[in-house]
């Protein structure tokens, strides 16, 4: 029904289009961009960023308000995933290497639709959208971004944009690993047990308000000094990872029909245990060797030991009657459509731990290396306008 009415919108909204923006013959924006790999140092602010095109007829350009930082974003500064990037961004191979650079980082954005293409009928220039950028595209930390169509919804009207900017990035992720992968959705997930481990942070924020909106019973495990910020999202069971081993406290709960897990390691060890065996259960992790693995090996021999990897985890766990998944982001345009109206009903709101300017990118990026997340780190670009 949503995608009809998308559609439906769209046509009605195809009389519009301007290139006036582009008329202005600009050539260059300010932006923090990274020229190689590294530690926070490699951050540097500069005003002749180039200014970005439409390529393609399908694509608009968005004026950045608010952009929201992310933890891959501190990993894609060490030059994590750079391997299966460079593929996307270049499938034939033509670029050399470090063609990617300069490399501007920020997965979510928030702000004003500047131009369309051609072939773009759902929005129109002055249109208010939020998005999250795919990681193999030019991010939001910059005056403006390139995205296709399909990948930019309408922000929420009730949401300012640095608040905006706190969501997309996570909840296409949870989204992705709780709906594509996991299998629960607004119509099957009352009365499920979901168990999130990693609740504080931004994927968590956003999956405790998700599910529980749909009628699941949410399980959260977080640090004490984090118990009243789920809670107060939604969580009917919190278990405090620093009072003890927290798969003993888990195991004295009743067993889980999802697991999502957003901490890795160690705790595939033992979550798994915690499902409900042959029911159809599923464990996701967000916290997979892909990238890793395309990174040490390339990407033919990468995926090829990824295949393997979770090949004999699938084999492994199914024998016990339960299911071992990944998840992946995957941006999606009308994935944030239902969310926005999910934010306008009052269903979901934004968890915003703090908000830095834009000469303060470092900071933010150093805030987030601190870990501990209590929410999403946002950088407001521009003043709000036309909210």
């Amino acid at each position: 029904m949503l995608m009809c009415r998308r559609w439906f919108v769209c046509s009605l909204r195809g009389q519009y289009r301007s290139f006036s923006f582009s008329a202005s013959r600009r050539t260059v924006m300010p932006a923090w961009v990274i020229d190689k790999y590294g530690k926070n140092e490699v951050l540097r602010f500069t005003k002749n960023a180039a200014l970005p095109i439409i390529n393609y007829p399908n694509e608009v350009i968005v004026k950045v308000h608010a952009a929201g930082i992310n933890p891959i974003d501190i990993s894609m500064r060490g030059g994590y995933g750079a391997a299966t990037m460079a593929m996307k961004r270049d499938p034939l191979n033509i670029n050399q290497t470090g063609s990617e650079f300069p490399l501007i980082l920020g997965r979510d954005v928030s702000g004003e639709i500047m131009e369309c293409g051609l072939d773009v009928n759902c929005f129109k220039p002055g249109d208010q959208v939020w998005a999250a950028v795919p990681p193999w595209k030019q991010g939001g930390l910059a005056e403006f971004v390139v995205l296709s169509a399909n990948e930019v919804s309408h922000k929420p009207k009730s949401l300012r944009h640095v608040e905006a900017a706190s969501i997309p990035y996570v909840a296409a992720t949870a989204w992705s690993a709780i709906v594509n992968t996991g299998g629960l959705n607004k119509d099957n997930c009352a009365k499920k047990r979901v168990l999130i481990l990693g609740g504080s942070g931004g994927v968590g924020t956003f999956a405790i308000q998700m599910i529980k909106a749909w009628g699941a019973h949410v399980t959260v495990t977080c640090s004490q000094n984090a118990e009243r910020l789920v809670r107060d999202l939604g969580a009917d069971d919190v278990v405090d990872y620093t009072a003890g081993p927290v798969e003993k406290q888990l195991q004295t709960l009743e067993k889980f029909d999802l697991i999502l897990d957003n901490i890795g390691g160690e705790t595939e060890k033992w979550a798994l245990d915690l499902l409900k065996p042959w029911n159809g259960a599923k464990y996701v992790t967000l916290l997979t060797p892909f990238l890793h693995n395309t990174d040490q090996l390339g990407l033919a021999d990468g995926m090829m030991q990824s295949g393997v990897t979770i090949g004999c985890k699938v084999l492994k766990h199914l024998r016990k009657g339960v299911h071992y998944r990944w998840g992946f982001f995957a941006p999606s345009g009308p994935t944030l459509d239902e969310i926005s109206e999910m934010v306008d009903s009052g269903k979901v709101r934004p968890v915003v731990e703090e908000v830095f300017s834009f000469p303060e990118v470092p900071q933010a990026f150093q805030k987030i290396e601190q870990g501990h997340a209590r929410g999403k780190t946002v950088v407001s670009i521009t003043e709000d306008q036309k909210e």
